[in-house]
């Protein structure tokens, strides 16, 4: 074995190592995946029993029938059947206890994962940083395909340990050389197994993303048929899924033949087990040495211990792909823990002690993945009852400080200092609504908390949620007072995005926002959705409640409802203005 080979089987063992040694001490499992495993023992333990019986009932069965012994074959014949229905029976059990373990496993493996990926914005972090190609996919599919293939593979090495132990014993009492044999055969057989299958590996890795990517293309495909539509951008879409095809395609031709090639191999080797115990136990059978049925009870011994010694022979193809699998996972494991650690050092470096500032220092944003720089060294400080409007002509730029204020933008330099998260929300341009009823869609924001989701202190969603008197003098102030009504009360399902127009989409959030009554409210060019009339409404709304807006925008409006502004220069540069009338006069000047 080279030693890239032994590297990569010494890393992928420490990982499967700790995926179950985490599932081991987890005490979310409880007793019942105990039980599951102390049954499957049991099932184990008896199939091997009943398998070495077997032989000997088949060996004296074949014996009573060379010796014409027909009360002889008649009692084996019993026992035969007895045993095989006692096979049966232990076997569907053992395949039962097998599939629930799995599914259990799956379960807490799956939702362990998807806690971790959607705590402390890890799932906004990895999409960012493109560490880890299709986590959604590894939720899904890869967590299922590695607990239900660990399963089966422990059950297999277990197994395999017990007939080993179990058959050892029969084999070398009927021939030594027949036992010695059979570890040879099989270690010479695995050599060249691995040898033939080891490209299988990293097809199998590549196979998984490239399937994840193409299906991927037709997703996007659906999910934005409209805009396809009016665009004609058919061939574009066309053009890419056939080129994604391809690719998966190749690589799957490249496994198939590395198939071929192992399948060579192995096809010949599993058919000289058939042959090899008559050759070596025949000719004792002719010399009087031992009786004809030991011949039958020879080959059985021979294949189970054949078996048990091939296991990577027969398997390498499973073997192959749960490599690349626990590979996937432990990947998407230790990217989504490092972005959680990320994410909890952004949580202590944003805590301000007074609850009344918005602290920026020094602050550098730069365009993802690229040096443009869209702010340079900001330095500025939004303070309670002060309505500031931030404004310039780069819309990226605009963004960038927006969410690198929310937390979701990464900082190239200098630090930002705000309230907790349920003090300090954020309204994106394009409203988010998911499909549910009107009393969930006021669920309130998570507490900007160190703990994880699943901490037992971590409030439950329907506690989150207001009474619907609340909800409805929310909704009053906004001007959408008969919602509730037109949409069948608070408690039936709706998809908002398709029902309503953007302009009361954005108006629900601002319900929100007034059910709230955080400190700082950011607007993210609100005049996108809102006509002025209505978005002077909603600014004297929060100056009312006291709720201080920084409202982000193209060009100055407003400027009776804003005491500052922030102007964000080409370049990167910025003006900070103590009033909105100089860069008005500004403005008026550059017009004429």
């Amino acid at each position: 074995m080279s030693r890239l080979s032994a590297n990569v089987l010494r890393v992928t063992l420490s990982r499967l190592k700790a995926m179950v040694k985490a599932v081991a001490l987890d005490p979310r499992m409880g007793p019942k995946a105990r039980w599951l495993l102390a049954a499957l023992i049991v099932c184990m333990l008896l199939i091997n029993g009943l398998n070495v019986l077997n032989s000997f009932i088949g060996r004296d069965f074949m014996t009573a029938i060379a010796d014409h012994d027909e009360k002889e074959f008649w009692d084996e014949a019993i026992l035969y059947v007895a045993v095989f229905g006692g096979l049966t029976f232990v076997s569907v059990m053992s395949r039962f206890t097998e599939e629930s373990l799995g599914l259990l496993w799956r379960k807490w493996m799956t939702w362990r994962l998807f806690e971790l990926y959607a705590d402390h914005r890890v799932y906004w972090r990895m999409d960012v940083s493109e560490e880890v190609d299709n986590p959604d996919q590894r939720i899904a599919e890869d967590v299922k395909a590695f607990t239900t293939t660990s399963v089966s593979f422990v059950l297999m090495l277990s197994n395999a340990l017990l007939t080993v132990i179990a058959f050892s014993g029969v084999l070398w009492h009927i021939s030594p050389q027949l036992f010695l044999v059979a570890i040879g055969y099989a270690l010479i057989g695995t050599i060249f197994t691995i040898q033939f299958g080891k490209p299988l590996i990293k097809l199998n890795d590549q196979q998984l993303d490239k399937e994840a990517a193409f299906r991927s293309s037709l997703i996007g495909l659906r999910e934005h048929a409209d805009m396809i539509a009016l665009s004609r951008r058919e061939a574009f879409w066309i053009d890419r899924a056939f080129r994604l095809l391809q690719a998966l395609t190749d690589n799957l031709t490249a496994i198939i033949r590395t198939n071929r090639n192992v399948g060579f191999f192995t096809t010949g080797f599993n058919w000289m087990i058939q042959i090899i115990p008559a050759l070596i136990v025949a000719p004792l059978f002719i010399e009087g040495k031992v009786e004809f049925g030991v011949i039958t009870q020879s080959a059985v011994a021979f294949t189970q211990l054949m078996g048990a010694f091939s296991l990577i022979i027969t398997q390498f193809q499973s073997i192959s792909s749960f490599v690349a699998v626990i590979n996937r996972l432990s990947l998407l494991s230790e990217s989504a823990l490092k972005e959680k650690q990320q994410g909890l050092q952004s949580l202590e470096e944003a805590k301000l002690m007074s609850e009344k500032t918005i602290l920026i220092e020094n602050l550098t944003l730069n365009a993802p993945h690229s040096p443009h720089c869209l702010v340079r060294q900001l330095t500025a400080s939004f303070n309670r009852q002060k309505p500031v409007l931030v404004y310039g002509p780069d819309a990226s730029a605009l963004t960038a400080l927006f969410r690198a204020i929310a937390g979701i933008w990464r900082t190239s330099e200098g630090s930002i200092k705000r309230p907790p998260l349920d003090q300090c929300l954020f309204v994106s341009e394009r409203p988010y609504l998911t499909p549910c009823t009107l009393s969930e869609l006021f669920l309130r924001p998570y507490p900007d908390l160190g703990n994880d989701l699943n901490d037992p202190k971590a409030p439950k969603p329907e506690d989150l949620i207001p009474h619907e008197a609340s909800i409805q003098a929310a909704l009053s102030m906004v001007g959408l007072e008969s919602l509730a009504e037109r949409h069948g009360g608070f408690h039936t399902l709706h998809d908002w995005d398709s029902e309503l127009p953007l302009a009361e989409q954005q108006l629900l959030v601002i319900a929100r926002v007034t059910l709230l009554v955080p400190a700082f409210v950011l607007l993210d060019r609100p005049g996108s959705s809102l006509d002025p009339s209505r978005l002077g409404q909603v600014l004297e709304i929060f100056k009312e409640l006291e709720i201080t807006a920084i409202t982000f925008e193209h060009t100055i409006s407003h400027i009776e409802l804003h005491e500052k502004a922030l102007e964000i220069l080409e370049g990167g540069q910025w003006q900070w203005h103590d009033s909105l009338q100089e860069p008005l006069r500004e403005m008026t000047q550059r017009s004429n």
